[in-house]
C-alpha cells in the first residue's frame, strides 16, 4: 500500500512538473525589458516596476506571456537600450533622461533648476496623465516612434555630494569637478554656479568619486544609496535642484502585434506598476537604504531656502538660455508648459 502511495505521490509530482514545463513553453508572447538599475524591487524604482508588471502581466496572460527582465545595464547604455527597442531588438526599457536625451532632446526642459517646490508638486506634472505630462509624452512618441508606457520621477530630487567640503552656499561650489550625464542643462547648471562640470558614463561614476577624477555627483537620494556612493564621498548637501524624469518605453509595432485584450493588460500592468515604482522611491528614500543609512557615514546639511534662492537666481537664466539657443521656439513652448503646470499644481 504505501508502495503504491509513493507511485500515485510520484505520479502526480511528475504531472505537476510536466503541466509547469508545458505552462513556460505555451508563452507566444516574450516581452524583453533591459534598465540600468538593480532588479531588487526593495532596491529601485525601476526594480520595483519590472518586478511587479512581469508578475502581473505573466499571472493574467495565464502563461501566455514570459516577460524577461535585463536590470543592471546587461543590454547596453540607457540610449543604446532605447535604440535596440527602437530597432525591435528589444521590446521595452526604463530610461533616465540621460539616454532619452539622446533621442529625444526637449526631455531637457526638465533640468530647469529648482523649477519644483516640492516632491509633491513634481508627482502630480511628471506623470503621463497630467495637462503637461499628455502634451510631452505625444511629441515624444511622435518624435521618436515608442510608446510610452510611464512616466516617473528619477528617485527623487538630485542632490550632490562631494568629497571636498558641504555646500552651503553658492561660494561653496566654487572649483568643484562635479560629475554630471552627458546632458548640457546639467552641464550649465553645475557650470553656473562656479563648478566645473564632468561628464561620464554611469558605469564610470563610482570609480570617478573613488580616485579623485571627480570630486563630486548630483542624483537622488536612492541612487546615491545603492551606488554605495557612501563609500567615496564624505558630504551630501540637500539642494533638490532639479528632478528629472524616468520614461518607460516600448516597441510600438511590438505592442501592435498583440491581441486587444493583452494590450490592456500590459497599458493596465505598467499603469499600476508604474505607481508602485513611484512610491518605492519615496519608502527608500525615507528607510535604512536612504538617508538614514547614508547619514551613518555621510555629513549631510540641507541648503536653507534663502540660500537657495541665491542658487535658482545664478543657474535659472543660464539653462533657459541654453534652453532657448538648443531646441528653439518647440523648447520654450516645452519649457514654459511644464512651468506652468508647475503652478497649477502648487499647493
Amino acid at each position: 500500500m504505501k508502495s503504491f502511495k509513493k507511485m500515485q505521490a510520484f505520479a502526480a509530482i511528475t504531472a505537476a512538473a510536466t503541466l509547469m514545463s508545458a505552462s513556460a513553453m505555451a508563452a507566444d508572447v516574450t516581452i524583453r525589458i533591459g534598465h540600468l538599475n538593480p532588479a531588487d524591487p526593495l532596491e529601485s524604482h525601476s526594480g520595483t516596476m519590472t518586478t511587479i508588471f512581469k508578475s502581473l502581466v505573466e499571472t493574467n496572460s495565464n502563461g501566455a506571456i514570459e516577460v524577461k527582465l535585463f536590470p543592471n545595464g546587461q543590454l547596453g547604455k540607457d540610449n543604446e537600450v532605447i535604440q535596440q527597442v527602437r530597432e525591435g531588438i528589444v521590446e521595452s526599457c526604463i530610461s533616465s533622461s540621460g539616454g532619452v536625451a539622446q533621442h529625444y532632446p526637449l526631455v531637457g526642459v526638465f533640468d530647469m533648476p529648482f523649477a519644483f517646490p516640492n516632491i509633491g508638486v513634481a508627482t502630480k506634472v511628471i506623470s503621463k496623465d497630467s495637462s503637461f505630462g499628455k502634451k510631452f509624452v505625444a511629441d515624444l512618441e511622435g518624435k521618436t516612434g515608442l510608446k510610452v508606457l510611464g512616466l516617473i520621477d528619477s528617485g527623487g530630487f538630485f542632490e550632490i555630494s562631494n568629497s571636498k567640503r558641504p555646500i552651503k552656499t553658492v561660494a561653496d561650489m566654487e572649483g568643484l569637478r562635479i560629475r554630471t550625464m552627458t546632458l548640457p542643462t546639467h552641464e550649465a547648471i553645475i557650470g553656473s554656479l562656479g563648478g566645473k562640470p564632468t561628464p561620464l558614463p554611469w558605469a564610470e561614476v563610482y570609480t570617478a568619486l573613488q580616485t579623485g577624477v571627480a570630486d563630486g555627483q548630483m542624483n537622488p537620494v536612492p541612487i546615491i544609496g545603492f551606488a554605495k556612493f557612501d563609500e567615496v564621498q564624505k558630504y551630501l548637501s540637500l539642494t533638490n535642484h532639479v528632478i528629472t524624469p524616468y520614461v518607460w518605453f516600448m516597441n510600438q509595432d511590438f505592442l501592435n502585434s498583440l491581441s486587444p485584450e493583452h494590450q490592456k493588460l500590459i497599458a493596465w500592468a505598467s499603469d499600476v506598476a508604474s505607481e508602485a515604482g513611484r512610491a518605492m522611491s519615496r519608502v527608500i528614500e525615507a528607510s535604512d537604504k536612504g538617508l538614514p543609512r547614508l547619514a551613518k557615514k555621510m555629513e549631510i546639511n540641507a541648503v536653507a531656502p534663502a540660500e537657495l534662492k541665491k542658487f535658482a537666481a545664478a543657474s535659472q537664466p543660464a539653462v533657459r538660455k541654453l534652453i532657448e539657443e538648443q531646441y528653439g521656439a518647440e523648447g520654450v513652448d516645452m519649457l514654459d508648459a511644464m512651468l506652468k503646470s508647475i503652478d497649477e499644481n502648487t499647493y
